[in-house]
């Protein structure tokens, strides 16, 4: 079954861009002219992915990934056209996935759209253990499910599948460019802002004081590793 796409964006040259773009690479596709018509939209019938514009009347890209961020772990890909750290960061640090700055090719947003798409599917089952615990995180393999405690923890695909890295490979470091490209793919290996910010929230989900981390341990000027559990 075909994927389909919502685009948000109040320019109608970019939305019917967009759309051709995406219907000729066999998406179907939805359109919205802003952040809150496309809360009605998403509500209305099932969606695989959203492109957002940051600049929009009514409600914004950064007010409309918040609240979506309610209630679904939809997949959110922001197009900005200022293409300015700041907006980067704040959108990802709200909850989107991966940033397009405009203007951009036909090229790179089917491969953005395809990558983004690719992580929101469920991990492969390793087939061995169901569980695994460190401290007092928990992770379900086969339920892709994720506790603090007794608390469950919403992750995004992309989050699930950062976490999975560090649960596969405890006590071993991984680098910034070993992550990218497991989780994000090849072409992201140099985007260390998107690793920066994704590993941000990670740990303001998952750790008791984000600021003194158990579970994800930066080794400064190497990478990253989540420790072995002290017996």
């Amino acid at each position: 079954m075909a994927k389909r796409i919502l685009i948000v964006d109040d320019e109608p040259r970019y939305l019917r861009l967009l759309e051709a773009n995406l219907r000729t690479e066999g998406y179907e596709v939805s359109t919205a002219q802003d952040g809150l018509q496309a809360l009605e939209v998403f509500s209305a019938q099932p969606i695989d992915l959203v492109l957002l514009d940051v600049m929009m009347p009514r409600l914004d890209g950064f007010g409309a990934t918040q609240r979506l961020r309610e209630f679904s772990n939809v997949p959110i890909v922001i197009l900005t056209a200022r293409g300015e750290e700041q907006d980067r960061v704040r959108g990802l640090d709200l909850g989107a996935d991966d940033y397009l700055v405009k203007p951009f090719s036909a090229t790179e947003l089917l491969a953005r759209v395809r990558a983004v798409l690719r992580r929101a599917q469920p991990p492969a089952d390793a087939g061995q253990v169901r569980f695994f615990t460190h401290d007092d995180l928990k992770i379900d393999f086969a339920r892709a499910e994720v506790w603090r405690g007794e608390e469950p923890i919403s992750l995004s695909a992309t989050e699930y599948r950062l976490l999975l890295q560090f649960a596969h490979n405890v006590g071993k470091i991984l680098t910034s460019e070993e992550l990218l490209t497991s989780v994000w793919g090849p072409e992201y290996k140099n985007d260390k802002e998107i690793l920066w910010v994704s590993i941000a929230r990670l740990r303001q989900k998952l750790e008791e004081d984000a600021h003194n981390p158990r579970h994800i341990v930066t080794r400064s000027g190497l990478g990253y590793l989540m420790p072995p559990v002290e017996s």
